[in-house]
């Protein structure tokens, strides 16, 4: 490549994709970040965590101090319908085919090739730069981002920013900057009562109907109308279970399962009281198990927001809309030590069988986190 060429993400975003990188396994991903990496400069440590392998990768010491956080763990490719090998990073008609190619290898391709863009425009940049890979987002994300800030922490690497490149575009490429996300938490009821014959429930105690009324006070009435940033907060039952066989016997146990997507106005510990109020309410013998997959977070709009938005601006003349949407990602966990957003392509093919991304967007998206980078360390 001609040194006044800019750098192509489409060959690293390629050999990404031909990595088997399903989670947990790493596929040798990390090792063709590590490759593309260490000759830009970068200090490289692998963090493996239980099965998930990490990666955290730095250049430079002094502040102000820029990381980007990505995964190269990929869903299973599922068994039939691809037109193609899911792993072969196939180019065909201006279009990038296979899994990850959307979701992210494609991402942190460019933002690799933005970044080389960049060193090479400033080779002495005013702070530091550094990228939080982990194989174990799409998995529990147990073993990944939360492990590796641990470590940043303990070991003097905690950022003054973040970025997650995941897909947030809606249908243009910069048209929304995620700067929050809602929380998520599931509830699993189990109420008790005492088994019968239907035909003498004056001996029974059905609980059933104490579990339906419960469910009643839950879904009654909206949680709330909204917030500043955030939608309104949704419960939802996702299921309900009494494993019961005869119709004629009324059953010892039901069950029911709740997910709640909550925003800024409530915490999974407020939530957590409303359900055990409602249990109170119908004097239930019940057990309760809530577990919580993040909580809300919200960067508010000030410096950091501003210069994520004049990248964007500058790199594709659209004004980008400030968003709080969708389910979780990882930069629930980066919320708890600096602030965070997330800026990436469009996500019109993730998870899906023939997934793909255009070969220019990913181009214009390297263009865009070099405009980050000078917003921020030029």
């Amino acid at each position: 490549m001609a040194s006044n060429q800019p750098a192509d993400p489409i060959p690293i975003a390629q050999a990404l994709i031909r990595c088997p990188s399903v989670t947990p396994a790493e596929g040798g991903a990390l090792g063709v970040m590590e490759a593309v990496l260490r000759p830009l400069g970068f200090t490289c440590t692998r963090l493996p965590f239980a099965e998930v392998d990490n990666l955290f990768a730095r250049i430079g010491t002094e502040g102000p101090h820029f990381c980007y956080a990505g995964h190269t763990d990929v869903v299973p490719p599922g068994e039939t319908g691809w037109s193609d090998d899911p792993f072969s990073g196939l180019v065909r008609d201006g279009v990038l085919h296979g899994r990850g190619a959307c979701d992210m290898k494609g991402g942190i391709a460019a933002f690799v090739a933005g970044l080389a863009d960049f060193l090479r425009a400033n080779p002495n940049p005013k702070g530091s730069i550094s990228l939080l890979i982990t194989g174990d987002e799409e998995g529990p994300s147990i073993n990944g981002t939360a492990k590796v800030l641990e470590w940043m922490e303990a070991n003097g690497q905690i950022p003054d920013m973040a970025l997650v490149g995941e897909p947030t575009s809606q249908t243009m490429l910069g048209d929304t900057l995620k700067i929050g996300r809602r929380g998520s938490m599931t509830a699993r009821i189990a109420l008790h009562g005492i088994q019968g014959h239907s035909a003498y429930p004056q001996k029974a105690d059905n609980p059933i109907h104490r579990l339906v009324r419960v469910l009643h006070r839950l879904t009654a009435e909206p949680l709330d109308q909204g917030s500043q940033w955030f939608e309104p907060t949704t419960l939802q039952v996702t299921g309900f279970d009494v494993g019961n066989t005869a119709s004629n016997v009324i059953p010892a146990v039901a069950r029911a399962m709740v997910n709640i997507r909550f925003n800024d106005l409530h915490s999974s510990a407020s939530l957590t009281e409303r359900i055990q109020a409602a249990l109170a309410a119908e004097e239930a013998r019940a057990d309760l198990e809530v577990s919580c997959s993040g909580e809300s977070f919200l960067t508010e709009p000030g410096a950091f927001v501003d210069g994520l938005q004049n990248a964007i601006r500058r790199a594709t003349g659209r004004e980008a809309k400030l968003d709080t949407g969708g389910g979780t990602s990882d930069a629930r966990f980066i919320a708890r030590y600096c602030p965070v957003a997330e800026l990436g392509a469009v996500g019109a093919k993730l998870h899906m069988v023939d997934e793909s991304a255009p070969v220019a967007e990913l181009r214009d998206l390297a263009v865009l986190y070099r405009h980050v980078l000078e917003e921020f360390l030029g």
